[in-house]
């Protein structure tokens, strides 16, 4: 006969009841380590899926997706012509924000450079890769874009093509792929009047100086394109992606290109360490914080209801002293209770977890080592919590009883 069990079944809705709310704290403990694998997750996907060797920004800082950073896109061909580079290429990435279907819709755009990359290394559930320079996209499902749907921005609509499952950015926005030309058109995109009132104050600028009054054609100039006037740096892109050829001297190539002061280079190991360094490492602390208060207050439930029950039961541990019952009789009735309510509400968590996580707007990502690892903490919780009642009970005179 098992006093735990027996004790249970005389208590069973107050056992029940605390074992669901345990349950529910540990599915948010077990879910703030899921989000934050999300998160490590999610900011390292395009570094890993891309399999550049390295990435070559601006000077002093940290890549694309840690700040903004511009450089000019014919340093494509400069770091073509090292040796043991096999290729490189451009590389765009910002996040946008436009209207559809009366909806807002927000996407992380990643500039892909067309033809040699059309991004056939996105994991595509429908469709197909870029066919083609201009016109196309691939979107993640999470934006809602359904396949062959048109979408404008700027002047221009877009096709979806392919769509991707699973690929957010580091503020969860889903990916968007066009090719680096379309890229930079929806990135520097201006409405016709802003462009025309550009335009009109180049010429008034060029008017009031000798060469604007000694060569008119530069008037002229002036109020056309940007693209016509050589004065004008042509937009930039965020990062060049380099691969290096087989059997290439890594450090070589690094020394080489740590003397161009206008760059700086990232490996893809370092880029991963600048991402998990940033907005990941101050998420983790904080959603660490919220799991150590969660499982410290799981742990002060348990032990206040431990010491409850105890008290409940004090003339029956009375009686067993009375008849004899050893010490480690009573300490056991108390810890297989406190250790079936932790592993219960344990496994309650994993389940609920199983079907609640999924509609959670971020990724959460449960992990196995983590699982055991939340699994021994319930453990020595439960036997933590179990010392308030076991010290209670132990405290309980035989002879009370007679009282």
């Amino acid at each position: 006969m098992n006093l735990a069990l027996r004790d249970i079944k005389h208590n069973l809705s107050r056992f029940a009841f605390t074992t669901v709310g345990i349950g529910l704290l540990l599915m948010i403990v077990m879910g703030m380590g899921g989000i934050y694998r999300g998160l490590i997750f999610e900011a390292t996907l395009l570094v890993n899926r891309i399999g550049a060797d390295l990435w070559v920004v601006q000077g002093q800082t940290r890549g694309p997706f840690a700040e903004n950073s511009r450089i000019p896109a014919n340093l494509e061909d400069r770091l073509r012509a090292l040796p043991g580079v096999a290729r490189s290429r451009r590389f765009v990435s910002h996040s946008i924000q436009r209207e559809h279907h009366g909806q807002p819709l927000r996407m992380m755009v990643q500039g892909l450079a067309w033809p040699d990359d059309k991004g056939e290394w996105v994991s595509l559930i429908a469709g197909r890769a870029l066919g083609q320079a201009h016109y196309e996209m691939i979107a993640d499902r999470s934006l809602g874009l359904a396949l062959g749907e048109h979408v404008k921005f700027g002047k221009d609509r877009y096709r979806v093509v392919g769509i991707t499952g699973g690929m957010s950015g580091i503020a969860g926005d889903g990916l968007a792929f066009f090719t680096v030309s379309d890229a930079m058109a929806i990135q520097f995109d201006l409405p016709g009047e802003a462009v025309r009132l550009e335009r009109a104050a180049r010429f008034a600028r060029s008017e009031k100086q000798d060469l604007g009054r000694t060569q008119p054609l530069s008037l002229e100039r002036a109020a056309g394109p940007a693209s016509t006037l050589s004065e004008l740096a042509p937009p930039q892109v965020s990062a060049i992606l380099v691969t290096l050829q087989p059997g290439a001297n890594l450090d070589h190539t690094l020394n080489l290109l740590s003397a161009w002061p206008d760059i700086t280079v990232h490996t893809a190991q370092q880029q991963r360490a600048l991402l998990l360094s940033g907005t990941v490492d101050k998420s983790k602390r904080q959603l660490g914080l919220f799991s150590v208060l969660l499982i410290i207050i799981s742990t002060i439930i348990i032990a206040l209801i431990m010491y409850t029950l105890t008290l409940d039961k004090i003339h029956d541990i009375a009686m067993l002293k009375l008849i004899g019952a050893r010490n480690r009789v009573i300490i056991g009735l108390i810890l297989q209770q406190a250790l079936l309510m932790g592993m219960l509400g344990y496994g309650l968590a994993w389940w609920l977890g199983q079907y609640l996580f999924p509609y959670f707007p971020r990724r959460v990502l449960l992990e196995s080592p983590d699982l055991v690892k939340l699994a021994f903490i319930t453990v020595a919780i439960s036997v933590l919590a179990s010392l308030l009642g076991i010290w209670k009970a132990l405290r309980v005179e035989p002879n009370s009883v007679l009282a």
